[in-house]
Formats: C-alpha cells, sequence, structure tokens
C-alpha cells in the first residue's frame, strides 16, 4: 500500500523520470504535489498499470494536483550523460510546479540527485512503488514520454517506436543496422555509437 507522505506537515512533492534505458527519444521527468485529501485505489508505480490504467490516471492526477511535466532531448543526454539530463528534467519540473506551488520537500525516486535551490530532499529506491506522489510523478512522466515516442514514430516508422518507444528490442537493434540513427537517437549510448562508426 503506497504510503501518502513522509511529512504530514508540509507541501511534499514527488519527482520521478521515464526513458532513462533508451536508445532514442528524451527523457522524461514529472514532479506533483497531491493534495492533503487525495485518494486513489489504482494509484502505484506505472510499472505495474496497464497502458489504460496510466491514461485514467493520468487525467485524475492533471485533474486533482498540482503537477508538472519536462525533458531533455536526445542532444542534452549526449552532452551531459543521462544521469545529469535526469536530474536537469526533475530541476526543470520542479521549477515549473514551483510557479504554482512552491514545495516544502522533495521525494525523489531512485538513489541520485542534485539539491533544488534550498529544498530538503530525500531520494527513495522504488519510490514510485512506495509513495503516491512519486507513483503520481511516474504515472505523467511515462504517459507524457509514451505520447511524444508516438508522434516521433510518425518520422521514423521503420524503428516501432509505437510498439517499443525508443528501447533497445531486437527490432529496434535489426533497424538501427539496416538505417543507422536518426536525429532523436542518443549517439553515445551503444549500440548507437557502434552503428555511427559503421555508417562514417
Amino acid at each position: 500500500m503506497l504510503l501518502p507522505y513522509l511529512h504530514p506537515e508540509l507541501i511534499e512533492a514527488g519527482c520521478d523520470e521515464a526513458g532513462r534505458g533508451c536508445l532514442a527519444g528524451p527523457v522524461f521527468a514529472a514532479c506533483v504535489i497531491l493534495p492533503k485529501n487525495f485518494s486513489n485505489a489504482l494509484l502505484n508505480d506505472s510499472k505495474k498499470l496497464n497502458e489504460k490504467q496510466r491514461n485514467q490516471l493520468r487525467v485524475i492526477i492533471e485533474q486533482e494536483t498540482q503537477w508538472a511535466v519536462a525533458s531533455c532531448n536526445a542532444e542534452e543526454i549526449d552532452q551531459i550523460n543521462i544521469l545529469n539530463a535526469s536530474i536537469l528534467a526533475m530541476h526543470k519540473a520542479i521549477k515549473k510546479v514551483s510557479q504554482q506551488v512552491i514545495p516544502e520537500y522533495i521525494l525523489i525516486d531512485g538513489n541520485r540527485f542534485k539539491p533544488f535551490k534550498q529544498i530538503p530532499h530525500q531520494t527513495v529506491i522504488k519510490g514510485d512503488g512506495k509513495y503516491m506522489c512519486i507513483a503520481a510523478a511516474s504515472i505523467l512522466a511515462k504517459t507524457h514520454r509514451d505520447e511524444y515516442m508516438l508522434k516521433i514514430s510518425k518520422k521514423h516508422p521503420e524503428y516501432q517506436w509505437q510498439q517499443n518507444k525508443g528501447y533497445p528490442t531486437a527490432i529496434h537493434r535489426e533497424m538501427l543496422k539496416t538505417f543507422g540513427h536518426t536525429p532523436f537517437h542518443r549517439k553515445t549510448f551503444m549500440p548507437v555509437s557502434n552503428q555511427i562508426d559503421l555508417f562514417k
């Protein structure tokens, strides 16, 4: 059962990202502040929900909470690496939420983060399966990223991003061998970097 908060007396925000392990597309991050009375029996880690459930919850979360979604594209990921890009995307999302409500404490999924201004934070390993606000953030990050990958898949249908969302599936790897990389691919990620060397 998910916990509603770590510090009930504070305005607490949850952050999570989606797309760290992909070969193509941005990494997305979301920041969510739940109202104190928020409750939903379906809410869970986005990985434990199917697409229909995630999309249903996305509507509820966006209607009933303070939230923001941000991203870092493939070029940014290649420049600063995926960990720093993930954290930067989270910072962007927190900054956008802060225009509505300034969080007093931030819960971050995972074990790595860099402080955002002077707001205290805590990293939580597998936090999307422990705290409601992180679970909500995981759903927004995942659904917004999936939506983006579906959009760009129309430009490059051969990679089947509408199905694999940029993750290194067998067909995605095979298409890299056949067609090489696109502007949406992360050039510092293997096997993309290997294919760039082959196509030189």
